[in-house]
Parts: C-alpha cells; sequence; structure tokens
C-alpha cells in the first residue's frame, strides 16, 4: 500500500512539474511578444497627448479640437470591436491580429500629413477601426492558453505594457520633439513623433504571421504531453464555469445577461479615469510650470513608472488569494484620491506629481483586475462576442473623457472640473465592482 501511495504521487508530481513547465513555455512564447505589440498598441493610440504640446500651436487648433480628434478613435472602435472579434474567433488570432496591426500603423503614422481637424478626425476614427479588434481578440486568446486561475497575473503582465508604454514613451516623445524641434526633411517635430512610432507597428504586424500560434494544437513547441495536460486544464475550468456561473453560451444570451451590462459600465468607469490621465498627463504637467518637452516626458515617465510595477504585484495578489472584487474597487478607490490630490495640490508640484502617481496607479491597475471577470460569466461559445461587447461600452469613455476634459478647460481655463467628475466616476466604478456575486467572482 505504501508502495502504491508513493508511486501515485510520484506520478501526480510529474504531471504537476510537466504542467508548470508547460505553462512556462507558453508564457516564454506568448507575452514577451504580444507585450512588445500591445505596448506600441497603446503609444500609437495616445502618443497625440505628446504631439499636442506642439501640433495645435502649428496648425491654429482649440483644445476643444484636439479632445474631440483624441477622442473620435473611439468611435470607430466601438463601431468595429464586436465584428472584428467574431472574425478573430472563426479565423484565428495570427491573421486577424497581423492584418489589423499593419492597418493601424499605417493609418497612425499617416497622421503626419494632417493640416486640418477634418483630416485629424478623420484619421483617427479609421486608425479607431483598425485597432478595435486588438485587445478583446488578445483577451480572447488567453483564454484558448490559460484557464480562469492563471489569467490575472498574465493580464497583469500583458497590461503592464500601458505603463511601460508611458515609461518609456514619455521620455521618448518628449526627446524627439526636442531633437526634431527645428524640423528635418522638411517635418516638424510632431511629425516625426507619428512616422516614428507608427511604423514598428507595422513591422511587429507582419512578425505576427511568423511568431504567433492560434492555439494550444498548432504550437510545434510544445509536446504531445504537454498539450495534452494544458487542454485537459482548460476543459476542466470550462466545466467548472458553466457548473458555477451558468455562463452565458450564445451572444443573444451575452445582450440578455445583466452582469454584462454592469461589467461593461464598471469598463467605462475605468476608462474614463485611464484616459484622462492618457491624453491630458503631459499638458496637465506643463500647467505645474515645466515647459521643456524632454522634462515633461521623464515626469510622465514617473506615474507610469510606479503604476507598472504596482499592475504586476496586484495580478499575483489577486491570483494567490482568489478575490477579485476587492483587488478591483481598491485601486479606484486608490485612483479617486489622487486625482482630488492633485486637483488640491495648486502650486505644488511635488504635491501633484504624488497625487497623478497615485491615480495612474489606481487607474491603470483597474484594467488587468476587470478582465478575469468577463470570462466567469461567458463560455467559450459567447466569449468572442461578448469581450467585445463589454471592451466597446468601456472605450466609449476614450471619446467622452478627453472630448469632457478639453470642453471644460477651454470654458473654465483649468482641468481642476474636469478632474471632479473623473473621481465620482471613478468612486462609481468602484461600488459597481461591489454588486458582483463574490461567490462566482473570486476564483
Amino acid at each position: 500500500m505504501v508502495s502504491i501511495a508513493s508511486t501515485f504521487q510520484r506520478d501526480v508530481a510529474l504531471k504537476q512539474d510537466v504542467l508548470e513547465g508547460a505553462y512556462r513555455k507558453v508564457t516564454t512564447h506568448l507575452i514577451p511578444f504580444i507585450f512588445i505589440c500591445y505596448l506600441f498598441n497603446y503609444l500609437d493610440r495616445v502618443n497625440v497627448g505628446f504631439a499636442k504640446l506642439q501640433m495645435l500651436d502649428a496648425l491654429k487648433w482649440s483644445e476643444t479640437s484636439y479632445g474631440l480628434g483624441a477622442g473620435i478613435f473611439f468611435i470607430g472602435y466601438v463601431l468595429s470591436g464586436i465584428p472584428s472579434n467574431l472574425i478573430l474567433h472563426k479565423i484565428g488570432a495570427r491573421r486577424v491580429i497581423g492584418t489589423l496591426m499593419i492597418a493601424w500603423g499605417t493609418a497612425s503614422a499617416c497622421l503626419l500629413f494632417v493640416t486640418t481637424p477634418l483630416e485629424f478626425y478623420t484619421l483617427r476614427f479609421v486608425t479607431g477601426i483598425f485597432e478595435a479588434g486588438f485587445f478583446p481578440g488578445i483577451v480572447l486568446y488567453f483564454t484558448r492558453w490559460y484557464p480562469s486561475a492563471r489569467r490575472g497575473r498574465v493580464m497583469g503582465l500583458f497590461m503592464s505594457a500601458i505603463p511601460i508604454s508611458g515609461v518609456l514613451g514619455g521620455p521618448l516623445s518628449g526627446w524627439m520633439l526636442q531633437h526634431f524641434a527645428t524640423g528635418q526633411v522638411g517635418l516638424a517635430a510632431w511629425q516625426w513623433l507619428f512616422l516614428l512610432q507608427g511604423l514598428p507597428t507595422v513591422a511587429l504586424g507582419i512578425a505576427v504571421y511568423f511568431l504567433l500560434n492560434d492555439g494550444i494544437a498548432q504550437a510545434k513547441w510544445l509536446t504531445h504531453e504537454e498539450k495534452r495536460q494544458l487542454q485537459a486544464q482548460l476543459d476542466e475550468d470550462e466545466r467548472h464555469r458553466l457548473a458555477a456561473a451558468k455562463s452565458t453560451e450564445s451572444f443573444s444570451g451575452v445582450l440578455r445577461n445583466a452582469n454584462v451590462w454592469l461589467l461593461g459600465l464598471v469598463y467605462f468607469c475605468i476608462q474614463m479615469g485611464v484616459y484622462a490621465i492618457n491624453f491630458w498627463l503631459p499638458s496637465i504637467i506643463k500647467s505645474l510650470g515645466f515647459q521643456s518637452p524632454t522634462t515633461i516626458g521623464w515626469l510622465s515617465a514617473i506615474p507610469y513608472l510606479f503604476a507598472s510595477v504596482f499592475m504586476i504585484w496586484i495580478g499575483r495578489s489577486a491570483d494567490a488569494k482568489r478575490e477579485r472584487r476587492w483587488h478591483l474597487s481598491a485601486p479606484l478607490l486608490m485612483g479617486l484620491c489622487g486625482l482630488m490630490m492633485a486637483t488640491q495640490a495648486a502650486g505644488n508640484p511635488v504635491v501633484a506629481m504624488i497625487g497623478l502617481t497615485l491615480a495612474t496607479m489606481g487607474a491603470l491597475a483597474g484594467l488587468p483586475m476587470f478582465w478575469p471577470l468577463p470570462t466567469v460569466f461567458l463560455g467559450s461559445a459567447a466569449a468572442a462576442g461578448g469581450l467585445a461587447l463589454i471592451n466597446s461600452i468601456g472605450q466609449i469613455a476614450g471619446f467622452v473623457s478627453p472630448f469632457l476634459v478639453g470642453w471644460i478647460k477651454d470654458t473654465t481655463g483649468s482641468t481642476d472640473v474636469a478632474l471632479y467628475i473623473l473621481s465620482a466616476v471613478l468612486f462609481t466604478g468602484a461600488m459597481l465592482v461591489m454588486r458582483l456575486p463574490a461567490k462566482v467572482v473570486n476564483r
């Protein structure tokens, strides 16, 4: 009996070693490359925040025109999000994501040619159409590799590309504006910024065709036993989710699921804070008395640096404790406190930067903590449309937030009122999270 028990324990330990080794392989093969793709995805989306420092004066545009152009991206994004993800579900991630990256990288680079607000609005709208399928597509893609219990840390690693894009993109964008300030080859500094940050996305899109696999079965770098165990984990996770949460299994069911719409509203609240920071952080820092683009770039990196560390830590904590609601609502409340501190710190750049850092940490940490939740309510058949619907609802904030801040600044001469409103929105999001059933989402 002892020998049989000992053999059984060795077999279990061996299988666990194989499984953990398989997950290490998956993470090593997928996460670094996808991380870089998402980094440029986010950089292409929000680099107008730095271009604005020179573009508005050069083209004689108002703050409202900029806010509308920054936000109109998300109208195209919302309109094409669901179709893009349904196509990805049918024909695979590799072809769809690669094509989308080439298209949006080209459109983003072409922003260097704009001379009128209408041209700016048009290109931002088109870029939004092409970018829409990337993020929900990647979230769906991860469900083909990782079970629910592992997605918190994976999303934390993946979405740390957002603050890292700020850590790297801030100083890089500031340097570009400073280095090309005199104009080279007939292009202004803000034009070089769009060109040099758009072209790498095109190259990465081409690389997607060669470096990504559509799923476990296509991964030649996994052994047969590793594939079998990984797929068994996904199958078990699907059975557990269907039994515990009565997951929605059709897109028509998605539209009737109150939790899906609640999650969409929560994501909207999170993104209201995120996009206000992304599009206006350089301008807010400039309003503190800093004029050099390079200095603004380095200072804008500070909040994102702290946010990147915080996102990874909180993702690991949520998985380890199997707790989701407080790990999402607490960062949102942190973001609220940070925005309030920044608003109250008139004339004190140090306190304002501490507030902006806390706001960035809280708002951005809400993103990876949010995305493990929707898959609890969505079966595999409904995930493509459901994730895209939730993402599209949330991305409406990408239009509302920058336009609201721009309009309020033009009207009042300050962003303070806008930051108060955004604080209230983050509070609302935190309260809505607590309405989700703990027994279902804490997995």
